[in-house]
């Protein structure tokens, strides 16, 4: 199964991370599926690919709770299920 979860980048105590499609039994800084985008928790940045994004949603990929809040607060899943309520 794919999953889109986090994955650590930068230096010690200045982490940022990419959100990257992986498959379940790889480990965390494993190889990747595909980069899908970026996260900075402290300069409150994010940059998302959207249209590969739909492309692992759309073919089952799951995200996990951390990566489901970030698409959340960007209005992700709103603009592919416009009728849903979260």
């Amino acid at each position: 199964m794919v999953k889109l979860r986090l994955k650590r980048c930068g230096r010690k105590q200045c982490a940022t991370y990419r959100i990257v499609a992986i498959d379940v039994r790889s480990r965390r800084q494993g190889s990747d599926l595909g980069k899908v985008g970026f996260y900075d928790p402290i300069k409150k940045q994010t940059h998302l690919n959207i249209p590969a994004i739909f492309y692992f949603l759309e073919r089952g990929a799951q995200p996990t709770e951390t990566v489901r809040d970030i698409l959340k607060k960007s209005a992700v899943f709103n603009e592919r299920c416009p009728n849903q309520k979260n």
